[in-house]
This record gives structure tokens, C-alpha cells and sequence, in this order.
């Protein structure tokens, strides 16, 4: 129901009002109403779009301006967590837990280990080689990344025995035409450790 119809049954009750169809007082009601409507619609897209948790579209772009990098997000609901995760980066952040919130939440499939004090380990799970959006994913991760610590980048390949375990073989290797960067990436691994 629009605020012209709304008006309408909200002062027919009095009955001082000539509301009847056609009337100059029902025409005013409804282009007051217009009008309402209007300003209704325009307050809820400023209401969505103030809150991170609804924005869709300018909410979530005024946002993204903010960082240095656009998180590795394409969906709005992606979209969100990674700002949400950006927005939480503080003076606590510093625990590989907290780190790894903050690079999972910007989109990005990544794991960062601690190897010995103030050097971390990046690695990719599930993915073998080097992952194809990287330098993307090298950018923001250093970009969250507190910059006294060490950063390691830790790629993941295939050895000759997972190979024999999973009963590859050269000519199957070559039937499926793969080329060494294809290899890497079409069999899965079970952890990028």
C-alpha cells in the first residue's frame, strides 16, 4: 500500500474530509503520497547502504575505497566479509588466528603459519603451483600483514610418489595434453602443507 492509499484510510474515519474518487482532496492526498513514496524509497537504499551488513552496491564501494587494495571478492555477500575482516584489523591483530580471519574474510584462499618468531609462512591449501590470481593475492596479503614480520610464500607441488600413488602415468599425463602448469593445477591435493 502507497502513502496516498495509506492517508486516504487514515482520514476517511474523521469525516471531514470530501475523499470520494475525483475529488480535489483525494488528488492532493495522492500527490503527497507520490511524493512520500519517493522519500521512502530513497531513506531505505540510504539505510541499506549504510549498513555493511546489507550495502549492495555505493555502500559497499565507498567502503572498498577506504583500503589501499579491493579485497578478492566478487558477490556482495563475499564482499561484506571482506570489509567486516578489514575492519578489524587493530593492535590485537597480531596472532596468526587473528591474521588468518583477516586474509580469509578479503576472499583470499590463503593460510599463514608461524615458523619461528616474526617469520610467517604463506600457504595456499588445496591448490598445487602457484595460485593464478597471486600477485593479486601477494599484494593484499602484505598489505595485511604487519611489516616487522618475515613473509614466505610456501607453493605446494605434486612429488614423484603422490604421482605413482594416484596411479598417473606419463602417457596418461600426455593424453590429457597437459603442459607443466596444467599438470599442477588440475590434480587436487588433499592440504597445501
Amino acid at each position: 500500500m502507497g502513502y496516498g492509499a495509506y492517508l486516504k484510510e487514515l482520514l476517511v474515519p474523521l469525516g471531514v474530509y470530501d475523499l470520494a474518487a475525483g475529488t480535489v482532496s483525494e488528488g492532493e492526498l495522492y500527490a503527497l503520497g507520490t511524493l512520500l513514496d519517493t522519500v521512502a524509497q530513497r531513506l531505505e537504499t540510504v539505510e541499506r547502504e549504510s549498513l555493511t551488513a546489507t550495502a549492495e552496491g555505493e555502500g559497499l564501494e565507498r567502503r572498498e575505497s577506504l583500503f589501499a587494495r579491493r579485497p578478492v571478492a566478487d558477490t556482495a555477500e563475499s564482499r561484506r566479509a571482506a570489509i567486516a575482516a578489514l575492519l578489524q584489523i587493530d593492535g590485537d591483530s597480531l596472532t596468526p588466528e587473528a591474521i588468518n580471519r583477516t586474509i580469509q574474510g578479503c576472499g583470499v584462499r590463503a593460510k599463514a603459519l608461524e615458523v619461528d618468531t616474526g617469520h610467517l609462512r604463506v600457504i595456499f591449501p588445496e591448490v598445487n603451483g602457484v595460485p593464478p590470481e597471486f600477485r593479486e593475492i601477494e599484494d593484499i596479503v602484505l598489505d595485511i600483514l604487519p611489516c616487522h614480520l618475515e613473509v614466505e610464500f610456501y607453493f605446494r607441488y605434486l612429488t614423484w610418489q603422490e604421482c605413482e600413488s594416484m596411479g598417473l602415468t606419463w602417457a596418461g599425463v600426455e593424453a590429457d595434453l597437459h603442459t607443466w602448469e596444467s599438470f599442477e593445477l588440475a590434480v587436487p591435493t588433499e592440504e597445501g602443507v
